[in-house]
């Protein structure tokens, strides 16, 4: 008789011991998908300015993922996110940073921003950084902001000019030009990728015939045009942004009969350019930040499906910023800045299951279950040790007036 209390006794105790870890357990998976609540996030782009065709497609795709991730219901337990908008100019730093300050008062626990690279600087600086603030750019390139002081704030879903002014000096190789004058935007963006694009394409051989810079918002660029078709050459580089200053140099080229070849670069890749020069632009050629693999073609799907245009430049980066932030959110079991932060980077890189455009409730739900994923995107994304793409390039030309993509570089 003792014997069976003992042993009836043991059973409890196993009994007990079970209960207490199942209730441990799923008190932890509890805590781990959070409180169900409205999440604020924050779109800052250049709504207006140089590049302003440009954003309503990025902030767009931006929305999509967020969107995706809010009706799933696996996002922190059925949480949802709400974005606001700012608008960062491109060029005005000084608008830009108030525009962030908004949001950051208003409550933002990340922002998916800025698009051109001072501005973006300035915001990291002044804002983002200093409130502890998340900043995934889709768009931003100058290699200027590899070596910012971040205090690990910042990501960029976009490689640097550092490689994209190479791999653009390499395609201008290839198509034969053997002379070529650069003007590039006085700014962080186009002095940067100016640098870059020059010394690569005299390490191949071509000559340079002149270096030049040019402002935004100028309602004449006459002695632009007349200093380029002074130094010549076989094409005219136009680092810069195609609804300002790009396209007002290449206007005055074609009318002046200065130059009918252009390399340009991703700030002046976009339907506007085409649309407004159309089939004189056909010797024409650039590249831009890109996919041609499994995601870009999945974001496409998807993207057509929400009746967005996913054509033009930065649209996969910046559903990849907003993927890379609900994603960190429910690796981490919370919505806050600083957990948002911390698990950036495991979420992007591997080890773990390959995630693609459409499919954020899969990776939401292997999240909740506390299994690791590998974010691939629409721009298979994988960040260096300090945050930034690796990223491939689209070689860009343009036939019959509209652009089409050639390779992937």
């Amino acid at each position: 008789m003792a014997e069976t209390k003992k042993n009836n006794l043991g059973i409890i105790i196993i009994g007990a011991i079970i209960v207490i870890a199942a209730i441990f357990y799923f008190a932890q998976q509890q805590t781990k998908v959070g409180e169900k609540q409205d999440i604020k996030i924050g779109i800052i782009l250049g709504f207006t300015g140089p590049i302003e065709s440009l954003t309503p497609a990025m902030a767009a795709s931006a929305e999509l993922a967020f969107k995706e991730a809010s009706d799933s219901g696996s996002l922190l337990n059925g949480s949802t996110i709400t974005t606001q908008r700012a608008d960062s100019t491109c060029v005005d730093s000084a608008a830009a940073v108030t525009a962030a300050e908004g949001l950051v008062s208003g409550g933002v626990n990340a922002i998916m921003g800025a698009d051109c690279s001072g501005v973006t600087g300035a915001i990291a600086k002044n804002v983002a950084v200093p409130n502890g603030v998340v900043m995934i750019s889709p768009s931003a390139t100058s290699p200027g902001l590899t070596d910012l002081a971040d205090n690990g704030f910042f990501f960029r879903t976009a490689p640097s000019d550092a490689r994209g002014g190479q791999v653009l000096a390499d395609i201008t190789k290839d198509r034969g030009v053997k002379s070529i004058a650069i003007t590039y935007t006085n700014n962080d963006y186009g002095k940067g990728l100016a640098d870059v694009y020059e010394g690569a394409v005299k390490a191949h051989g071509i000559n340079v015939t002149v270096v030049t810079s040019h402002e935004e918002g100028k309602a004449d660029y006459g002695a632009e045009v007349a200093t380029l078709a002074a130094a010549g050459g076989d094409a005219v580089a136009v680092l810069g942004y195609l609804d300002q200053g790009g396209g007002m140099i290449i206007q005055g080229s074609l009318d002046s009969g200065a130059f009918d070849i252009f390399v340009l670069s991703d700030g002046m890749i976009g339907d506007s350019l085409t649309d407004r020069f159309g089939d004189s632009l056909n010797k024409s050629f650039g590249s831009l930040p890109g996919s041609m693999g499994k995601g870009a073609g999945l974001f496409g799907e998807v993207a057509k499906a929400a009746g967005i245009d996913s054509s033009g430049p930065y649209t996969g980066e910046s559903y990849d910023a907003a993927a890379l932030m609900t994603l960190a959110m429910q690796a981490g079991g919370s919505a806050d800045r600083s957990v948002i932060q911390s698990n950036i980077m495991s979420v992007a890189n591997s080890p773990g299951v390959k995630i693609f455009p459409g499919e954020l409730k899969k990776a939401l739900d292997l999240l909740a279950e506390g299994k690791e994923i590998n974010y691939e995107g629409a721009t298979a994304v994988e960040l260096t040790d300090v945050g930034e793409a690796f990223g491939s390039f689209l070689e860009k030309e343009i036939k019959g007036g509209k652009f089409q993509n050639k390779a992937q570089r």
